[in-house]
């Protein structure tokens, strides 16, 4: 009797066409492959795996079982000619590109992470998304090249050789070291070299250590005792388990400053309806006894910073406040009005002591030297006022052309800057009726003025929308003739001037030290008293403020979020807070300055207040 094999019958629970076995599609990214049609299923069959290697079936018992399976609803397949064989992905050309014919490649992106999104994001889309850490990021990147050009070149730098030099001029600039940057002007009879980058002749692949520097010592090998003989320094490469060499590694484990961290948000924002959006005007000042001073329309108010209280100190009739000042020492405030007044209130009595006269058309500016008070004028017309005399004015000064927007004293030396519409700006010596200096480099009003509380004669000035430039000045330079100490402060100056900074013309006065092209209207100018930093507030385009890291001129952090021009900025009598205001009628807060540092005391006679 033949053997006959029990095939397993279709279970009757559930329907026949759902035992077939149905064809998958590999899910994206996925590296299951896909479910063959044409493999064969062993359950189908009945087949285990010891019945593989088990004797032949009888034909006739394998027909009979084949009918018997197609009775009961199965359909069965042919078997292919061919071995079964997993199917690969197409190749195109000469590169591998994979396959995505069967992925739903709008549900894989939707899918991504915001990081993995294969869209590259523009360059100040970056910026913004990482604007905490972009500091870190470009002394990173500063570090990773200086350590690659000292692994590869150490301390020169490979230059092409053109063909036309002589032996000497060859090894002369083979081995002239770092080559200049700019390069230096030579009175060669040589041709211009070709502007197209050529391969150096030098092989950078191949080493070779010369017997005898051209010095005519001896070069140190690899070995210092002798050529075979047993390396005894410890640091040499040869013992070094580390990618890079000794040098690098002393470079890269040498302390860096770490950058300063700034809060992007203000810490507190203050309405402030009707403040004017005038270039012209200067509306903000903080006084010595931590208090604000805000002119509002027709009205000043102050806000104390120590208790959050705001009061309103006055009201004008049939006027409008164009500046407010307060004097260094005391409670005393000066107002500036369109009409051409000038007043002085004492805050704590919140009383007007007096009103001074002499100008003609609006009071844009105002400032401080102790008893006298100086006001600049739409006039064009600067007037000295003693506020200790009768009188209503001591000196008219008269060298602006046009409308009168800065005025700065320099207590320290007693000079006085004056900028104005027509581009100027200026700088009077004490109470004298001309001025010293008259510069005429900006291209646009100048209302930003700054003295250095750090460096003596050191001037900063901004220019508007057409200049937008920072400038700084020497003033200590005589006009007849530059002194010996204020070249080597110029010299130094020019030499710590950062990469973006604009070199001087030859045109260009002696005083100017530096010139930044900020890219945007520069309103406002601040020096910090507790750092060598500037702060500064622009217009038109960005709204923003940025802290500049003085000589340098390196960013140290940029603020935003006005919406109007940031035309008004002051800062704390602590140096540690500056408010700024702008159109968009909001003051804000912000902490931009570190805490001043104290010395300990020990090793200076700053502190000692009385000798016994």
């Amino acid at each position: 009797m033949q053997d006959e094999i029990e095939l397993p019958r279709p279970s009757t629970e559930r329907p026949a066409e759902e035992v077939r076995t149905p064809t998958l599609i590999s899910p994206p990214e996925s590296k299951t492959p896909p479910t063959a049609t044409h493999k064969r299923n062993q359950a189908d069959f009945g087949l285990s795996k010891h019945d593989r290697n088990s004797e032949p079936v009888d034909a006739s018992a394998l027909s009979r079982a084949l009918e018997r399976f197609e009775q009961a609803g199965r359909v069965r397949e042919r078997t292919p000619t061919a071995s079964p064989s997993r199917k690969r992905q197409r190749i195109y050309g000469d590169r591998f590109i994979p396959n995505r014919s069967g992925q739903d490649l709008q549900a894989s992106f939707s899918l991504l992470h915001e990081d993995g999104s294969p869209a590259t994001p523009s360059k100040s889309v970056r910026r913004s998304a990482h604007e905490v850490n972009f500091q870190q990021t470009d002394q990173a990147n500063s570090t990773y090249s200086a350590v690659i050009r000292h692994e590869l070149f150490e301390s020169t730098v490979p230059q092409a050789i053109p063909q036309s030099l002589s032996p000497t001029e060859s090894a002369t600039l083979r081995h002239s070291g770092r080559s200049h940057t700019p390069p230096a002007r030579t009175t060669s009879t040589l041709p211009a070299p070709n502007l197209t980058p050529s391969t150096p002749h030098k092989n950078l692949f191949s080493y070779q250590s010369p017997r005898h520097s051209y010095s005519g010592q001896p070069t140190p090998s690899r070995t210092p005792q002798s050529r075979h003989g047993i390396n005894l320094n410890a640091r040499s490469e040869i013992y070094s388990l580390s990618p890079v060499k000794y040098s690098s590694q002393r470079m890269l484990l040498s302390p860096q400053r770490t950058p300063r961290a700034v809060s992007k948000v203000p810490y507190k924002v203050l309405d402030a309806p009707d403040l004017a959006d005038d270039f012209y005007l200067n509306l903000v000042d903080w006084g010595s006894q931590n208090t604000l001073g805000v002119g509002l329309g027709s009205c000043v108010y102050m806000w104390n910073s120590n208790s959050g209280r705001v009061t309103k100190l006055c009201e004008l009739n049939d006027d409008t406040v164009t500046s407010v000042n307060w004097i260094q020492r005391g409670s005393h405030i000066a107002i500036g009005t369109n009409r051409g007044y000038v007043q002085i209130w004492d805050a704590q009595s919140q009383r007007r002591l007096r009103t001074m006269l002499g100008h003609t058309a609006r009071v844009g500016a105002l400032a401080w030297n102790e008893h006298i008070l100086t006001s600049g004028s739409r006039d064009r017309t600067i007037y000295h006022r003693d506020v200790r005399q009768p009188d209503q004015w001591l000196r008219k000064l008269v060298g602006h052309k046009q409308e009168v927007c800065g005025l700065k004293w320099n207590a320290d030396d007693q000079q006085l800057a004056s900028g104005g519409n027509d581009n100027k700006l200026m700088v009077w010596e004490k109470l004298n009726a001309e001025p010293t200096f008259k510069w005429s480099e900006h291209q646009a009003a100048v209302k930003a003025i700054a003295w250095s509380p750090h460096q003596r004669g050191l001037l900063a000035s901004g220019g508007g929308t057409a200049d937008r430039t920072i400038k700084f000045w020497n003033t200590l330079i005589s006009p007849t003739g530059p002194s010996p100490s204020s070249l080597a402060a110029a010299s130094a100056a020019a030499s710590a001037a950062g990469p973006d900074s604009v070199p001087n013309s030859p045109t260009a006065p002696a005083n100017l030290l530096n010139s930044l092209d900020t890219g945007s209207q520069v309103c406002n100018l601040a020096w910090s008293r507790n750092s060598n930093e500037i702060v500064s507030t622009h217009g038109y385009s960005q709204n923003q403020i940025i802290v500049w890291k003085y000589p340098s001129m390196q960013q140290v952090v940029s603020l935003t979020g006005h919406t109007y021009r940031v035309l008004y900025l002051a800062m704390s009598p602590d140096g540690q807070v500056i408010v700024t205001g702008a159109g968009d009628e909001t003051l804000r807060f912000w902490n931009a300055f570190k805490k001043k540092e104290r010395s300990s005391g020990l090793n200076t006679m700053d502190n000692w207040g009385v000798i016994r």
